[in-house]
């Protein structure tokens, strides 16, 4: 059963939806640590209901310091808004994924984050939108892709409206992408990740 340690910024409704996972056996990993840069975040509420460490904290070196001492496996950065410096990535090389709200390359990378993702894809006049599970490397966004699945943006749309259908897509993707992982079924070749059956 692999260690499982979530980072988030905010509310953390992905990282119940890993919870739920892990704690139905879909998932063959347990959740051992929570951390947030922002003492506010509802999600850590969530963590704490089913007895799983959390921590506030901004100190990166600090983050790699307890993901460490905890010897995670997988590092989730579920709505995390904090650029993490090339030092994290190369500590943990491939154990790393983000989610994140757009088909990327579209409408991805610094300053693309919450709803400014949805007023984007609703400006530009795009008839799709989505999520993405990507392994994060030393670029915004720019990691190789696990999963992604589309909705269909539609006339009347406004951010929220389109953030919603996009979340319910966020959290069977995430969900997904977290249990093939465990599963050892993730093989990063190059830019590209294949998915053992």
């Amino acid at each position: 059963m692999l260690k499982i340690a979530v980072l988030i910024s905010g509310g953390g409704s992905n990282l119940q939806s890993i919870i739920d996972g892990c704690e139905s056996g879909y998932i063959n990993g347990i959740v051992k640590l929570v951390i947030s840069n922002k003492g506010s975040a509802y999600g850590l509420e969530r963590a704490k209901k089913h007895n799983i460490k959390t921590y506030v904290e901004n100190e990166e070196n600090k983050v790699i310091s307890l993901l460490k001492e905890e010897d995670i496996d997988l590092i989730v950065l579920a709505g995390y808004l904090k650029i993490i410096s090339p030092n994290f990535v190369e500590a943990f090389r491939n154990k790393i994924i983000n989610i994140h709200p757009s088909l990327i390359p579209a409408f991805c990378g610094e300053g693309y984050y919450g709803k400014k993702v949805h007023e984007s894809v609703i400006d530009y006049g795009a008839k799709l939108s989505g999520a993405t599970v990507h392994f994060v490397d030393e670029g915004a966004d720019t990691g190789p892709i696990i999963m992604q699945k589309s909705v269909e943006v539609k006339v009347d749309d406004t951010p929220n409206s389109l953030a919603e259908r996009v979340l319910s897509v966020e959290h069977e993707i995430l969900k997904e992408s977290v249990k093939l992982y465990c599963d050892n079924k993730l093989i990063v070749n190059g830019r590209g990740v294949i998915i053992n059956d």
